[in-house]
């Protein structure tokens, strides 16, 4: 009985929706891909996918009439009369396009006075959707085309199963289909109801209303920079306007088709096609491109994006109801291309919605969302897969099949862990993938540097990594060893990560052994810079001792936007002194000693041998912080209309002398906001205050990222002062430490002839620095950032000019941005 209860609601289900499908093509048969196909006066709609097929669901009541809509083509009626399921073939013929026998002049444009039209009604038209409810359906493709076999030397053999004869195929194919909520400008509520990845049966895809949210009536669109809209309220600062003709829709709506051209095209801005309804001088359809390097996304070529919208004569209304976004990018030799597909539907517009319909969570999923099978799909996708990505499913799966099994996995490990003599120096790697867990070891080669405590120093590890890529947890083990040549001592440490809750970021951190540490623990110079400058230079400006120690750190997201971190640690401090004078490039000066605060003295080291406890509790306030919630974990977003604060305690306690322990309150404010398209201002400020702690140790001392080798290496320098001695303001009292950027994104630098050409941004910064006893200290500073060759922007430089109390330094910093990763 139960199961005859289950078939007649299946029965009944189905039957609740007719079904209409078929292939829309040119008149030369020629596939046509994102047409707009929608019933008459609904916002009931889908669009065809690339080989021009389409499938639409209809309500039983009542005669409908369905309407066809593609750029450049005549629309298309038919009507359905609600008899099962029908296959309509559609043949487009071109729109004649009237041209207007006008002429073109700067002082009578009818373009510019159409795009003035549209500007001073967009906030009408776009208030016509202001809140509303729909279904929202989306597919993202990525393709690779002629794939190398080797990338700078490497293999490149990670898709070799699903490429065919020509290094070519699909590396990824996903769908979602959702329920979403709206209400400008930013008020966004999505919950999906089927996600599905290919060759990952238990995959969530990223797909989301949010990412595909570009709303032409809005002054900018949101890519990597805010790229300025077509009618904009400063449209005509960036763009150009020709009309070249209209014609009349379905409804006998004239539509204006203009073409819309750059004035710089180094700026952040679109080219292509915008068609304007007249009269109401709403969007019919938008067909717009923009390259990668005027957004500043240099591995892409170009982004194209298509807006379709149907006319409802019930509502005077223009909605949304397909769009797409192509790209093309390649790099290294890989050459991609891809293609998201949108589909709007089922629009319901409310007047208001309730006060609690919106929440920090933004999107979620439903339970079984990623388990929807076959049957569900065929009846929910409203775009019709194609026969090459029907194939790339069924491919993929009998992969993925092949893939879980142990015996295939054994053979790929057996493949990646051949051992070679080599291996020795540039390090190894075992896995075993059944069972989810690695063991790396990091060889030599990477881990050598230099300095004068240790001279010749030899770094390796050891670490065993287990993860559960379902859940987004892991376990990491591993052992660092360490040994000097000059100085002919080994240390060693060992650390233990555990992550173990995705949900609410949970983790576990512990430490124990024995390292050098930097005085500053913020390690304010690397490695590989400290290797060249005292190879090179003579100038050792690391400065070391030696710590003992044992550590444990707790970390968890206690509530939305509340995460709080507090660790213990006992340790050792030992002073070491310099053992070498070896350098590459003879120098008259002397090397400095290790002592930061005596750097002429040798024998004095700069703290005693002393025991000391610490303990510390970290707040990180994320306000207002929005996420995304799936069955994997909790995502949070960043939100640019607030900062993020941490409110920090610190204890030192327990020291073998009572004047080694302190108290230490600190704070500090991050913010980061975009100034429309003029680029974005980010802020780091700190402020602190240690307590009980006039003998302390200079180990505990508050130190500052100083920087005296004139090369940076972060990608921005909000937290480092460039020109200021490493030690020379380190303090046991009170501080305050600001730094701000303002990045103009090419706001400016996009106008400077010759100049445009480099692609740079104009970075302007300020620091300062407030300690008792000292004057205050500032940097100004200029620079040019988004340097280097081709697509490889990689470098900075930057203007300095510090002040403090009538003392002015000048210099120039070059970034090197790569050297975060190598060190």
């Amino acid at each position: 009985m139960k199961n005859l209860l289950v078939l007649v609601m299946l029965f009944v289900s189905f039957t609740n929706f007719s079904q209409v499908k078929g292939k829309v093509t040119d008149e030369s048969g020629n596939p046509l891909a994102a047409v707009s196909i929608h019933i008459e006066n609904t916002y009931i709609g889908t669009t065809s996918n690339e080989a021009g097929e389409y499938y639409l669901a209809i309500k039983p009541e009542g005669k409908h009439t369905i309407i066809f809509q593609h750029l450049g083509y005549k629309s298309e009626k038919i009507i359905y009369n609600n008899d099962g399921l029908k296959t309509f073939d559609i043949k487009l013929s071109e729109e004649n396009i009237v041209i207007n026998d006008v002429v073109i002049n700067k002082k009578d444009n009818p373009a510019n006075q159409m795009i003035r039209n549209a500007i001073t009604n967009k906030k009408e038209n776009s208030e016509l959707a202001n809140n509303y409810k729909a279904d929202f359906y989306s597919r993202g493709i990525f393709r690779i085309k002629d794939a190398p076999k080797k990338i700078l030397g490497q293999k490149f053999d990670n898709f070799d199963e699903i490429l065919d004869s020509t290094r070519s195929g699909i590396l990824y194919l996903s769908e979602t289909v959702s329920k979403i909520t709206y209400k400008k400008p930013d008020k966004l509520k999505e919950v999906i109801v089927a996600s599905k990845v290919s060759g990952n049966d238990n995959g969530f895809s990223f797909n989301s209303a949010a990412s595909a949210n570009f709303d032409f009536y809005d002054n900018y669109l949101q890519f990597q920079l805010n790229v300025v809209s077509p009618i904009a309220d400063n449209a005509f600062n960036y763009y150009k306007y020709k009309l070249e003709g209209s014609f009349f829709d379905e409804n006998n709506n004239q539509i204006n088709k203009i073409k819309v051209t750059p004035k710089r095209t180094s700026e952040p801005v679109m080219e292509g096609y915008l068609y304007i309804v007249d009269d109401s001088w709403a969007i019919y359809a938008v067909d717009l491109s923009v390259k990668g390097n005027q957004v500043q996304m240099p591995a892409m070529d170009s982004l194209t994006l298509k807006q379709n919208f149907s006319y409802n004569s019930k509502t005077k209304t223009w909605i949304k109801n397909s769009q797409t976004l192509d790209f093309i990018a390649g790099m290294f030799g890989i050459n991609m291309s891809g293609r998201f597909t949108y589909v709007y539907s089922n629009y319901a517009f409310e007047q208001e919605f309730n006060k609690r319909t919106f929440t920090h969570e933004v999107l979620s999923f439903e339970n079984g969302a990623n388990k929807k099978d076959d049957a569900f799909w065929n009846q929910s996708r409203p775009v019709p897969l194609t026969n090459e990505e029907t194939t790339d499913y069924l491919k993929k799966d009998l992969i993925q099949t092949k893939k879980k099994s142990k015996s295939y996995l054994d053979s790929i490990d057996a493949k990646h862990n051949k051992f070679s003599f080599s291996d020795i120096i540039m390090g190894y790697g075992y896995k075993n993938s059944y069972k989810k867990w690695a063991l790396d070891y990091g060889g030599f080669i990477k881990g050598i540097s230099y300095n004068t405590v240790q001279g010749w120093d030899l770094n390796t590890s050891l670490t065993y990594t287990k993860r559960d890529s379902d859940t987004r947890t892991f376990s990491i083990l591993e052992t660092n060893f360490d040994y000097g040549l000059s100085e002919e001592k080994f240390r060693s440490y060992v650390t233990y990560v555990n992550k173990f809750n995705n949900q609410n970021q949970s983790e576990v951190r512990l430490a124990a052994g024995s390292y050098l540490a930097q005085f500053n623990y913020s390690n304010p110079i690397g490695k590989i810079i400290n290797s060249v400058s005292t190879l090179f230079f003579k100038d050792n400006y690391m400065k070391l001792y030696e710590r003992n120690f044992i550590n444990a750190c707790f970390k968890r997201e206690i509530l939305n936007g509340l995460t709080l971190d507090a660790g213990i640690a006992y340790s050792e401090r030992k002073p070491v002194f310099n053992t070498t004078d070896f350098v590459i490039i003879k120098k008259d000066k002397e090397f400095t000693s290790n002592n930061p605060l005596l750097p002429e003295d040798e024998i004095t080291p700069a703290i005693i041998k002393h025991n000391l406890a610490t303990g510390y509790l970290t707040a990180q306030i994320n306000f207002a912080q929005e996420y995304l919630s799936r069955p994997d974990g909790k995502f949070n977003l960043p939100n640019d209309q607030y900062p993020v604060l941490y409110l920090s305690y610190e204890k030192g306690f327990a020291g073998n002398e009572n004047n080694y322990n302190f108290d230490h309150i600190h704070s500090r404010i991050t913010y980061d906001v975009t100034l429309g398209n003029k680029g974005n201002i980010s802020m780091n400020i700190k402020a602190g205050k240690l307590y009980n702690a006039k003998s302390i140790s200079f180990v505990d001392y508050k130190h500052f990222n100083g920087n005296q080798t004139y090369v940076g290496k972060d990608d921005r320098y909000l937290n480092v002062f460039n020109l200021l001695p490493y030690y020379s303001a380190s303090t046991n009292d009170s501080y305050v430490e600001i730094h701000a950027e303002h990045n103009d994104n090419g706001y400016i630098m996009n106008k400077i002839p010759l100049l445009k050409k480099l692609q740079s941004t104009l970075v302007l910064g300020y620091h300062n620095l407030s300690v008792p006893k000292r004057r205050p200290y500032h940097e100004y500073t200029v620079g040019l950032d988004n340097l280097g060759f081709g697509k490889f922007k990689i470098f900075r430089l930057d203007y300095i000019h510090s002040y403090q109390s009538g003392h002015q330094k000048d210099g120039v910093i070059f970034g090197l941005k790569f050297l975060n990763i190598l060190e």
